[in-house]
């Protein structure tokens, strides 16, 4: 299965297949523009280089046209992060071999000194697509680079196809759906969980610029939106807008993505009379698995044959309730590599074993929870612990909007545990306190050390929270930061 094909096979649809803003294309039109893009690639790539040609735009309708285009062309598209500026964007160019970048005017002057051209609409015509096979690569999509300098993941026709066709028979879509997608598309989620749904449901797909909580419902209406797809706190931040008695009253049926908060996937369900799935999975696709009607509340689900928890140091797997990593047993799965990253790719496949990264446990009955991050382990008192169960824990609190752990350094040995909180209403050191010495669930370690009172999170431009720079300021910032003595859970503000 390869994108090619699936383009081919939109060739001569005349029904509706892209909208954005005012603008109306059908499929047929969206495959011609297509391939005005791949007739200008093979003009302007020099065969001598790798057919690599950077993207560095908001979800317009030239980023889905210059997709197809590199589909249809043999060509590779490297989605580049606006967020990221100077050297930092100028190394993920040069690593991935960008001959040249196609940039919106406002982004231009973030890439000067670099190969570039603003990207401007391609003459229409014919397709004339050279031979594509699954395994050949279409997109490199940079990790977030939460926890170092982002990595550029390989994916290819497969990769990207597969999901689409997949998503979309398991969830009934068809050209009478329409496919809202407001997640950046130079990230994985966007493409393989929107785009490329719409594409293979031969479905609408309905372009957002930028996501946009409060633009959110006036978009499903206007578009007539069916389906969205989300990475991380979207969900969050729509049911956090003011609530209407007509929010129901929309064509939205299914919302699907990862990493949504459990409370807010059910609020988001009720508020807006949809079904919301909530999946695991990254941009590497090693592993991924969603929850399944019968799932218990703020699992995963059960993981697929061959994925298991293991201790990180001895590869043994984990008995109920202990955490552990995240490793496929059978080999890699979907994940096609890292881009002239060898060392990586030996660290992902050590002994065969694909290894997420990603911390879990297991109950009794096999379902599986998430438990952090590799990165976010922490070692309290010569024990490990994750740092989701402990966010999952503070979030109960009715004031508590967002939360982040992470580990600080302990003076003696090992770390402390640090959290920093976003309020959503009053909350002081004393009932702080009380409210975490009434939790049954929350162990004497794993009881935060430090609070730190923050206005908002700093986060990726996919909504991950950057916890190594809360690590790295400590309790040593301008923000007020709340501090328990010893086995005490009451607090007092820290005088720096």
């Amino acid at each position: 299965m390869t994108v090619t094909d699936l383009l081919l096979a939109r060739a001569d649809d005349r029904r509706p297949g892209l909208l954005f803003e005012d603008e109306r294309h059908t499929w047929a039109e969206c495959v011609r523009a297509s391939a005005g893009y791949a007739a200008l690639l093979r003009r302007m790539l020099r065969p001598e280089a790798p057919p690599h040609v950077g993207i560095l735009a908001d979800n317009v309708p030239a980023f889905s046209f210059l997709l197809g285009g590199c589909a249809l062309s043999g060509s590779v598209l490297v989605g580049l992060n606006p967020t990221r500026c100077g050297e930092a964007l100028a190394r993920d160019v040069r690593l991935a071999d960008c001959q040249f970048v196609f940039a919106e005017p406002r982004y231009l002057p973030l890439l000067d000194g670099l190969p570039v051209h603003e990207l401007r609409p391609a003459e229409p015509t014919e397709p004339e697509p050279v031979p594509a096979a699954p395994d050949d690569l279409l997109m490199l999509i940079f990790t977030s680079g939460t926890s170092g300098e982002p990595k550029a993941v390989r994916c290819t026709h497969e990769k990207i196809a597969f999901p689409g066709s997949m998503l979309a028979s398991r969830f009934g879509l068809s050209p009478s759906d329409t496919v809202y997608v407001s997640m950046p598309m130079f990230h994985s989620n966007a493409i393989m969980a929107g785009w490329a749904v719409g594409l293979a449901a031969g479905a609408t797909v309905a372009l957002r610029r930028k996501f946009s909580a409060s633009g959110f419902l006036p978009d499903v209406r206007k578009f007539g939106a069916t389906y969205a797809n989300y990475v991380g706190k979207p969900l969050s931040y729509v049911v956090k807008t003011p609530e209407g008695p007509d929010d129901a009253d929309n064509p939205l049926r299914l919302v699907y993505g990862n990493e949504g908060a459990e409370a807010d996937l059910a609020e988001f369900g009720r508020r807006f009379g949809c079904q919301v799935v909530d999946a695991f999975g990254s941009t590497e696709g090693g592993i991924g698995f969603s929850r399944t009607p019968g799932s218990p509340r703020g699992s995963l689900g059960r993981p697929a044959e061959g994925v298991l928890i293991v201790d990180p140091e001895t590869g043994k797997p984990c008995p109920p309730h202990t955490i552990g990593e995240l490793v496929n047993t059978a080999g890699p799965g979907a994940f096609a590599g890292y881009y002239r990253n060898p060392e990586a790719d030996a660290e992902r496949l050590r002994g065969g074993w694909y290894h997420t990264g990603d911390l879990a446990y297991a109950d009794e009955d096999g379902f599986c929870y998430f438990a952090g991050r590799l990165g976010d382990w922490l070692r309290v008192d010569g024990e490990n612990l994750g740092t989701a169960p402990i966010e999952r824990i503070l979030l109960r609190h009715p004031s508590v909007a967002e939360a982040a752990v992470y580990a600080v350094p302990d003076p003696v040995t090992g770390d402390q545990v640090m959290a920093a909180l976003v309020l959503s209403g009053p909350l002081d050191p004393s009932s702080l306190g009380s409210f975490l010495s009434a939790q049954s669930d929350l162990g004497p370690k794993q009881v935060p050390r430090y609070v730190r009172i923050v206005n908002e999170l700093p986060r990726t431009s996919t909504y991950k929270v950057i916890k190594r720079q809360l690590a790295g300021e400590g309790s040593h910032c301008a923000d007020p930061v709340w501090f328990r003595q010893n086995a005490k859970t009451s607090y007092e503000v820290l005088l720096t």
